[in-house]
């Protein structure tokens, strides 16, 4: 769609609004970079914890680095040996790779009840994408972020409006030219009726 709208009519969109459909990361990553377009979506973020440990935003990734650190001040590596293979801590599809602690600063560690109570150390998942990721849930904070959310809430009512009001949950006509005309007709009832609305009746005069 995005390469039609720019062949077609030269348009190059600056943001893109949706629902979290939109916000898988390879999605996010697309987005912004290659085509540097912002993504006002939600994310699809499954790494806050409801247990009441320690959730991944509370480590701070360290890009210069690459590692994290936890809120105790240590360190989480992708290789925590010399010996290590390349391919350790890559998930098999390649798009996920994971950060470990120290058993030694884990056991060390007064906040060990709140970060991993059931593990030996602490470990992080962190995807190929996250920086686009981290781009996103930017976006998300902005003023800009919030007028789309208003947006595309407008868009969704008359969508639900031709769909459980004026029944076009399906089309009845057969063949391109017939839902053409079927989603011609349909928003044009729409406009109409909000026409309708807009227009004041005058008020009648009853005979005397």
């Amino acid at each position: 769609m995005i390469d039609r709208t720019a062949e077609q009519f030269d348009i190059k969109p600056a943001r893109l609004v949706g629902d979290a459909g939109y916000g898988s990361a390879e999605m996010v990553a697309w987005l912004v970079d290659e085509r540097g377009i912002e993504p006002h979506v939600k994310l699809m973020d499954k790494s806050e914890r409801t247990d009441g440990t320690f959730s991944r935003s509370d480590f701070v990734f360290d890009p210069e680095r690459d590692l994290y650190e936890c809120p105790g001040g240590k360190e989480l590596r992708k290789y925590r040996r010399a010996f290590t293979k390349p391919r350790d801590g890559v998930s098999k599809d390649g798009t996920m790779i994971t950060f470990r602690a120290s058993r030694l600063d884990c056991d060390a560690c007064a906040l060990k009840p709140r970060c991993c109570p059931n593990d030996v150390a602490r470990k992080i998942a962190r995807s190929i994408y996250e920086a686009a990721r981290d781009k996103a849930r930017a976006i998300a904070k902005t003023e800009a972020y919030a007028v789309s959310r208003r947006e595309r809430k407008k868009l969704e009512m008359l969508f639900a409006h031709l769909k459980r009001i004026l029944g076009l949950g399906k089309l009845r006509l057969r063949g391109p030219s017939g839902a053409k005309d079927e989603f011609l007709l349909a928003p044009t009832a729409q406009n109409l009726r909000k026409l309708a609305k807009l227009i004041p009746f005058e008020t009648p005069i009853f005979a005397t």
